[in-house]
């Protein structure tokens, strides 16, 4: 007869032909788990017949895995639904497959929305070079301009949350440049007011004035000009405003410029509108600020930002007990 430690090496044995190596590892980890938990119920793994073992393994399992992040949950107990399957399907084992899927859907949590991962710190070292950096004007007044207009794009993204679309629909006229506000209609088709920093108004007025002389050339309303114009020859004479694929492609080109080739693909134009979320919100600590400025309609999605990462949590930790 079997044991359940024979068994459970012969079903690790299956998945190593069959996943990769870290599906493995993690199999491995929560078969660790599930012996623990065999052997806190008076189960010996090493003798005891894997035949003894049924469906109701899964509600103690679960009980057990409650101090577990809900993702971390769901993969262990995939991993030992899986177990019992290869049980039922070798024979060795009397599992009620249909109640084991029951007590899942009973007893787990179903894993939340992962949190929005973006390099933090790498954005704040773009800002912080594109606030810096001196552009001089050259022969080439489109390649002056797109800098000037680069420039003022990122920042924007940075301090003002806007979505990459919202901000390539932007007018000039939008703006009120006293209040350091724009009404843009947002998500949804909703009206919405937009905050700009001081930086972000300079780097858009110093490219504004740039373009002074362009944009009179156009013989259309300043205001109804966009405010992220396009400065290429496709554009000629006209006055386009640039596209979504543009602002990725703007964001694409110095995030290579500042950070390197390995960092390519790791930051978007979300990612800005991410990270003024979480500065909002760690700054202030005000999770309906929070909701407000970024414009959602739900808080339960401003709260997947209202975490603190290890290094927050040491630093807090340190300055307790330590200072």
């Amino acid at each position: 007869m079997k044991t359940i430690s024979q068994a459970i090496k012969d079903y690790l044995d299956t998945v190593k032909l069959a996943r990769s190596e870290n599906t493995l590892l993690a199999y491995q980890t929560a078969l660790d788990n599930l012996v623990i938990t065999l052997t806190d119920n008076k189960f010996d793994i090493e003798n005891d017949p894997v035949a003894r073992i049924n469906e109701e393994i899964i509600s103690w399992f679960a009980h057990d895995l409650k101090s577990y992040a809900a993702t971390t949950e769901q993969l262990y107990i995939t991993a030992v639904k899986g177990f019992l399957e290869y049980l039922v399907a070798e024979e060795i084992a009397d599992v009620n497959l249909s109640k084991v899927k029951l007590l899942i859907r009973q007893r787990t949590r179903k894993p939340g929305k992962r949190l929005p991962q973006f390099p933090a710190n790498s954005i704040s070292k773009i800002l912080e070079v594109m606030e810096n950096k001196v552009i001089v004007s050259n022969d080439d007044k489109n390649e002056y301009l797109r800098a000037l207009r680069d420039k003022a794009f990122l920042i924007t993204l940075g301090d003002t949350g806007l979505r990459v679309h919202e901000a390539c629909n932007l007018k000039r006229g939008d703006i009120d440049w006293n209040e350091g506000k724009a009404l843009i209609i947002g998500k949804g088709n909703r009206q919405a007011i937009v905050r700009f920093s001081r930086r972000s108004q300079k780097a858009l007025k110093d490219y504004i004035q740039a373009r002074g002389e362009l944009d009179g050339q156009s013989r259309k309303p300043l205001g109804s000009l966009p405010l992220f114009a396009r400065h290429d020859k496709g554009a000629g004479s006209k006055i386009k405003s640039i596209t979504p694929t543009t602002g990725r492609n703007i964001v694409k080109e110095y995030v290579r410029e500042i950070l390197g080739d390995e960092a390519v693909g790791t930051i978007t134009p979300h990612s800005f509108r991410h990270y003024f979320v979480t500065r909002v919100l760690t700054t202030t600590g005000n999770l309906k600020l929070a909701q407000n400025l970024a414009r959602h309609q739900n808080i339960t999605v401003t709260q997947r930002y209202a975490h603190l990462s290890d290094d927050e949590l040491d630093k807090g930790y340190w300055e307790v007990f330590e200072k």
